[in-house]
């Protein structure tokens, strides 16, 4: 089992949960983060004063995924959250050592 961690702009959730259904991923849960990468934020002008924007706002997506279904997911989250432009984001992949769920205390592959 996989953990993907993606961190995308915030408008594309909406085309990367669409995409991720259509591949059969059932459950997300999605967190509104800031941060920067290389890009390191960027100037903004209000009421004549300019200001830096260190962090911007990025939106953080975290799917438990069997592992036949990881290059996948991977593929529609780059093609669903690219715009071809600086900032569109990551993906993370981590080792899952154990899954529970806590209403049926089922686990393993049986608990995504």
């Amino acid at each position: 089992m996989k953990l993907l961690i993606a961190v995308i702009k915030p408008f594309k959730l909406d085309d990367v949960r669409d995409a991720l259904a259509a591949v059969g991923v059932q459950g997300m849960t999605v967190t509104e983060v800031k941060g920067f990468g290389r890009q390191k934020g960027h100037t903004e002008l209000y009421r004549g004063a300019e200001y830096v924007v260190d962090f911007l706002p990025k939106t953080k997506i975290e799917i438990a995924l069997d592992d036949d279904q990881v290059d996948a997911a991977i593929e529609v989250i780059t093609k669903a959250a690219g715009t071809g432009k600086i900032g569109d984001g990551k993906i993370f992949v981590q080792n899952l050592e154990q899954v529970v769920r806590i209403r049926t205390g089922e686990t393993g592959s049986d608990a995504l």
